[in-house]
């Protein structure tokens, strides 16, 4: 585990997004801010008596005082209407500019845009989407020297203390940052202006295909989405169609969660995509699939150098992750899995009674299956979720489950990681969150699955594929 910053431990908000924050937390899991540069919190100030004639040292955002601004330094007018004496700067020439770089302020020698407002000398650091603003009317930054003119602050404060306060324009067909639409991004996704971690691809993935859907979210808590899934369809050798889902969830404690889940679930998709056509029973091209899957995710952990580089905050274990994988074939349907992603079996009538169709590889399940604890008392426990079996190159030995089915009714499959079942939990749970018109609306059904979790407290990664299943009309085929 990684020490908690001290001041982590002093703060409930991020100071970037204004996101609930959890101890220990190392990013915002809204914005993504990067919580370790979080300079401590300024000290409450004493209760002073009204009337009490007090200078101030003004802090400037980071805990320390700021420099204090003297009447004079500041162009303006008294109460009679009269111009302060002994202003330095004027805002109606061409004089405007030399008078600005004799006497530059104190932020402009720092190497940040000056501006009167909350980023001035005195207030508070303007973070997060205040952070650009306009120059206002005691400020040199981004003007033309000789003409007068006064434009916006430049959008990378520290490329204006080095520019003589002229605003760098970004290369050709930089991306701007989504907080605060002035910075362009830097190649490791965060705004050179203010910082913020930008959304990456996998942090939202919704997939509709036919009669499948997915939709994976990062959550709330989490600083990057480390669930995978795919879904497809394929032929069997007699023309009836086979469609396919599969879902990954990256252990977090192992070294690149997300590359392993990736791995894995585009492993297991093509094994499957290329096993079925061939008339392999679909449950001996699950099992197969899985090991293909194992095969992938053990490959990542021979790559030389790559771990410290792509996350310093994860320690040298090999990659790893968990798989849930559905396979609806005809009058059958089958499930394969390792580790504690579920698949649940919801009736369309919902006349019949749901069913949870895996069992969790999981330190709760072990306790349960062995009579040593009730369900109840096991999932109570803090090791309950201690998963037991996953796929890595230091997983013991690799047995993965399989199960086949044959629904009498039309149903719906919910293939899922842990990021959702923890919020429902039981299948009767499950029936109840999953509309009623999920197998005519997959997309839909999954997006409320994920929003439910999201409203529970979004915790962790979120990843739901939703598959509906079809009887076969007798006569069409089935056996």
């Amino acid at each position: 585990m990684t020490p908690q910053m001290p001041q982590q431990a002093a703060r409930s908000k991020c100071p970037g997004c204004e996101e609930p924050l959890e101890s220990g937390d190392l990013f915002c899991g809204a914005c993504g801010y990067d919580l370790s540069v979080v300079p401590e919190p300024p000290r409450d100030r004493p209760t002073v008596a009204m009337g009490t004639q007090v200078d101030w040292p003004e802090a400037d955002g980071s805990g320390r005082p700021g420099t204090s601004q003297r009447p004079g330094e500041v162009p303006g007018t008294d109460s009679g209407g009269r111009e302060l004496p002994g202003a330095a700067v004027r805002l109606d020439g061409p004089a405007a500019a030399p008078a600005a770089a004799a006497a530059p302020s104190p932020v402009q020698e720092a190497g940040a845009a000056a501006r009167v407002g909350p980023g001035a000398p005195g207030g508070p650091e303007a973070t997060g989407p205040e952070a650009p603003r306009a120059a206002g009317p005691g400020s040199a930054s981004g003007s033309d020297p000789g003409s007068g003119d006064f434009g916006p602050a430049a959008p990378d404060p520290r490329a204006a203390g080095h520019s003589g306060g002229h605003a760098a324009a970004p290369p050709p067909g930089a991306k701007l940052c989504v907080a605060c639409r002035a910075g362009h991004v830097d190649p490791d996704g965060y705004c050179e202006n203010c910082g913020h971690a930008q959304p990456r691809e996998r942090d939202h993935m919704e997939q509709e295909l036919g009669s499948v859907a997915a939709v994976s979210d990062r959550g709330l808590r989490h600083h990057r989405n480390e669930d995978s899934f795919a879904v497809s369809s394929t032929a069997l050798p007699d023309g009836s169609p086979a469609v396919i889902a599969i879902v990954c969830d990256g252990v977090s404690s192992a070294t690149r969660p997300d590359d392993a889940s990736s791995a894995a679930a585009s492993s297991a998709n093509e094994h499957l995509l290329e096993a079925l056509p061939r008339g392999t029973h679909p449950q001996q091209a699950m099992h197969d699939a899985i090991l293909a899957a194992a095969s992938a995710v053990n490959s990542l952990a021979s790559e030389p150098g790559a771990a410290m580089e792509h996350d310093p905050h994860r320690h040298q274990n090999a990659p790893a992750c968990t798989l849930v994988g559905a396979v609806a074939a005809g009058d059958l349907l089958v499930v394969g899995w390792v580790g504690d992603s579920r698949a649940y079996w919801v009736p369309d009538d919902r006349g019949g009674p749901p069913a949870r169709l895996t069992e969790d590889d999981s330190w709760a399940a072990q306790m349960v299956s062995a009579g040593l604890m009730s369900e109840a008392e096991a999932y109570a426990d803090e090791r309950a979720h201690a998963i037991t079996g996953w796929l890595g190159a230091d997983a013991y030995e690799l047995e993965p489950h399989t199960a086949s089915f044959k629904p009498d009714r039309p149903g719906v499959v919910v293939v899922c990681t842990d990021g959702l079942w923890n919020y429902a939990e039981a299948p009767e749970d499950m029936a109840q969150v999953l509309p009623a018109d999920a197998a005519g609306r997959p997309l839909h059904g999954a997006q409320v699955l994920v929003g439910h979790a999201l409203d529970g407290g979004g915790h962790d990664n979120v990843t739901v594929a939703v598959l509906p299943f079809a009887v076969p009309r007798q006569g069409a085929g089935s056996a």
